[in-house]
């Protein structure tokens, strides 16, 4: 679903719902696309998908030239 539309709203359990989204074109032009996985039946970490987030300071990369 992720794949085909672009984007998909999913809600896990008691966790409030998330979008994800096929790549980072569809994130704002501030935000980070951080791949996320989930369990499935036969893959305990199965890919669905990328979540925008804003960057943190972790994310950024002091090291390079």
């Amino acid at each position: 679903m992720v794949k085909t539309e672009g984007e998909a709203t999913l809600g896990f359990g008691a966790r409030p719902p998330e979008r994800f989204v096929r790549d980072r074109s569809f994130c704002e032009i501030s935000e980070i696309a951080e791949l996320r996985f989930v369990p499935t039946r036969d893959n305990p970490q199965c890919p669905i998908g990328y979540r925008c987030r804003e960057p943190d300071y972790g994310d950024w990369n002091w090291d390079a030239n």
